[in-house]
């Protein structure tokens, strides 16, 4: 997943489901895979895993939201970027990454 990007991997995570998609080359591409899934836009949100530093980011251009009042790419809402990072922390946490 990291011969993309190098040092980071693109997500979108559906908050509601607790599952994630990564790897893509646009966050956009990770939220269609979880749409053709089921998973229902509202709740999808972008995100990046620095598995090397072990930390989350939360920029993405399908962050942008004015309905959900998050009018810029990164997520605004404290509780929603914790439970984000809780799940990226459990699915990919604690993944061996060379």
């Amino acid at each position: 997943m990291l011969e993309a990007l190098g040092i980071y991997i693109k997500l979108a995570v559906d908050v509601e489901r607790r599952i994630l998609s990564e790897g893509g080359e646009l966050h956009a591409d990770c939220e269609l895979i979880l749409l053709d899934d089921g998973s229902v836009q509202a709740i999808i949100w972008g995100a990046d895993w620095y598995p090397l530093r072990q930390k989350v980011g939360y920029e993405s251009l399908i962050n942008i939201r004015p309905s959900a009042d998050n009018k810029s790419m990164e997520i605004q809402e404290p509780v929603l970027r914790e439970d984000i990072s809780q799940i990226v922390q459990s699915l990919l946490g604690n993944v061996e990454w060379q």
